[in-house]
């Protein structure tokens, strides 16, 4: 028990000191987390401790069910060509010309050389999508392709396991292999689609009847740990369960309540898991085969880029192919686990099997800095981006604050925003702004914000509010107008610089309107008196 309090305690202090450290130098926290696994690792003697592993798998659950919230069923047959087409092209190419290299060119056995071809195709679903909300890059075009692909590669886990068992299973044939993992597929999807239509709502209803927040936390923990282990317990993946879990709740009136309770044990556990991660790195394995590790890290980066950009180059053009490419390059959580797997089965030996973690690992390790450092990638390898690039994409997002303008007091707004923790998006015509809102980390994207299609793109009619933060009268008017012609009423807050503006706002019924003389006098005269 005492042996460990004391990782827990280095592995927080270690974890803590990095982070801050990285945080001032501008590095991602997830490479402070690797490091910490890395140190616990060798100085505990605690590599490949399964206990642990098993435990963060639950970082990547609680993502993805956080993803599913913000993805009804409508939403993803939305994304269908991203997800079921898209996706199946990366996976099948990259997980072929994987397979056939290892077999023509590093003579591996052509079951092994299967299973690690398809486990190599697979990214990493939790640093991507960890990095992509944090920058609020998830609802650009590279966002949306990179996260259908990676919802399709989370299915594929499903087929590669089934690869495992028909190729070191021995008593069951092909046939009922696959009759048994479609009957699984129906029964689950039927239960959650039962459940979702039926139970959930008046399961919610009565626990916020209780009105005590632990025992709602308790319960969606409940609800998702559930769904995840009636996924696994079909044979399907912890993270697929949770995922079809945030979707049927994406719907009910609980969404926000629920995602903002159970961030914190996603951030955790997340945590938890690329420290994991970092608990694999074998220095010693690397000193001797550290020839063979460059090799296939190198050849597993340019397959993967060069597939996922010649399946979108044609239809989305140079540069979002690149992005989406560059983001889904390197091997992921369920190489891991797959490898691992291969391994037990006899699949693969023990020594190939680390070889290649230690790739994945490495590769990992690399994502965090290929995504912060893309746009200075692509911009060297491709032309000056076109507004194509900055343009936002239809995914889903709810109860979100619009602000029109990225000026001077659009980025005050922005910046408040920031503070209060509120979802919100940005749309602004001028390209020079945009780039420096999107250099920000901020989710300001090229528009004008006076086409009916781009507020339908940005989900006006689900928006809480749209500021208007513009100074042209001209534009403040269309876009007023533009607004109101949509037929749900939505709350438009708009900022008068005179008398005449004013009048004009209030002959279109717009109710919200900030006086900006009056507010500045207001806010002079408060200074003038408080300083005397």
């Amino acid at each position: 028990m005492d042996n460990i309090l004391v990782i827990i305690l280095s592995a927080t202090a270690i974890a803590t000191v990095l982070n801050i450290l990285f945080k001032r130098i501008n590095l991602p926290t997830i490479i402070g987390y690797i490091l910490t696994g890395f140190a616990i690792a060798s100085f505990f003697n605690l590599r490949n401790n399964d206990s642990l592993t098993h435990i963060a798998e639950f970082g990547i659950v609680f993502l993805m069910f956080t993803i599913g919230l913000e993805f009804s069923l409508k939403h993803l047959l939305s994304m269908k060509r991203d997800v079921f087409v898209n996706g199946f092209l990366q996976v099948l190419l990259a997980g072929g010309i994987i397979s056939l290299s290892a077999e023509y060119l590093f003579g591996m056995d052509r079951k092994s050389a299967i299973i690690v071809g398809y486990a190599l195709a697979l990214s990493s679903t939790a640093i991507v999508l960890k990095i992509l909300n944090d920058t609020g890059t998830m609802h650009t075009i590279y966002g949306r392709k990179s996260l259908g692909i990676l919802l399709f590669q989370d299915i594929a886990v499903i087929p590669i396991l089934l690869m495992i068992n028909i190729f070191s299973n021995q008593t069951s044939t092909l046939s009922s292999l696959l009759l048994e993992t479609l009957i699984s597929a129906v029964i689950i999807l039927g239960l959650m689609y039962f459940i979702g239509k039926y139970l959930l709502n008046r399961f919610l209803s009565l626990v916020v009847w209780a009105d005590t927040q632990e025992i709602f936390i308790a319960s969606v923990l409940l609800l998702v740990v559930g769904a995840s282990f009636l996924a696994h317990t079909f044979g399907f993946s912890y993270s697929l369960g949770a995922f079809l879990a945030g979707m049927m709740m994406s719907d009910t009136q609980y969404k926000h309540q629920i995602e903002a309770d159970l961030v914190p044990f996603r951030d955790i556990l997340l945590g938890l898991f690329f420290i994991t991660v970092g608990m694999q790195i074998d220095i010693a394995l690397i000193e001797k085969h550290y020839d063979w590790i460059l090799v296939l890290l190198a050849a597993i980066l340019a397959i993967k880029i060069g597939v996922v950009y010649l399946i979108l180059a044609w239809r989305q053009g140079s540069r979002i192919a690149l992005k989406t490419a560059l983001a889904l390059c390197q091997g992921g959580e369920f190489s891991l686990a797959v490898l691992a797997l291969a391994s037990s089965s006899s699949l693969l030996s023990q020594a190939t099997a680390q070889v290649l973690i230690v790739t994945v690992v490495i590769s990992m390790v690399l994502t965090p800095f290929i995504l912060k450092n893309m746009q200075k990638i692509v911009n060297a390898i491709t032309k000056e981006p076109n507004v194509g690039d900055f343009r936002i994409h239809s995914s889903g997002i709810k109860d979100h604050i619009i602000v029109c303008g990225y000026g001077k007091l659009g980025q005050e707004i922005v910046y408040r925003l920031k503070k209060m923790n509120v979802n919100y998006l940005v749309l602004e015509h001028d390209i020079t702004l945009v780039k420096l809102g999107q250099s920000r980390g901020e989710p300001v994207y090229f528009g004008n914000a006076a086409e009916k299609i781009i507020l339908k793109n940005a989900f006006v009619e689900d928006a809480k509010a749209v500021i208007i933060a513009i100074n042209n009268e001209k534009k403040l008017i269309l876009l007023c107008e533009v607004l109101k012609s949509f037929g749900t009423p939505i709350k438009i807050v708009a900022k008068a610089s005179d008398f005449e503006e004013k009048k004009l706002l209030k002959a279109l019924q717009i109710r919200h309107i900030v006086n900006e003389g009056r507010e500045a006098a207001k806010a002079l005269l408060k200074e003038a008196m408080e300083a005397s």
